[in-house]
């Protein structure tokens, strides 16, 4: 089982960005899908999150309005297209993957997680 996270790169603030990820080795239709980022020096933290039929998405305060987040459960990807970058959403983002547990922004819930792609943010 695999979730390959791509996409990432330098980007001038004010840029986009659109990161995928795509699973492999399993179904992850039945799964809630999540992208969480980490910044040098912090802890990962939740960034946003989509449930199973993709009907319902949810968001961090700091990306909302920016980011949105899609499913395309015939390719078992994920997407999260990011607009308006800012400097601040510089950090390695991740993909996860959990059978719902009760909460979207907890990353000890999730089951699996991809690599990890870099998003650079240039002022």
């Amino acid at each position: 089982v695999q979730l390959q996270a791509s996409g990432g790169g330098l980007v001038q603030a004010g840029g986009s960005l659109r990161l995928s990820c795509a699973a492999s080795g399993r179904t992850f239709s039945s799964y809630v899908r999540g992208w969480f980022r980490q910044a040098p020096g912090k802890e990962r933290e939740f960034v946003s999150a989509i449930t199973r039929s993709g009907g319902s998405t949810y968001y961090a305060d700091s990306v909302k309005g920016r980011f949105a987040i899609s499913r395309d459960n015939a390719k078992n990807t994920v997407y999260l297209q990011m607009n308006s970058l800012k400097p601040e959403d510089t950090a390695v983002y991740y993909c996860g993957a959990q059978r719902y547990s009760g909460s979207y922004v907890e990353a000890r819930l999730y089951d699996y997680w991809g690599q990890g792609t870099q998003v650079t943010v240039s002022s």
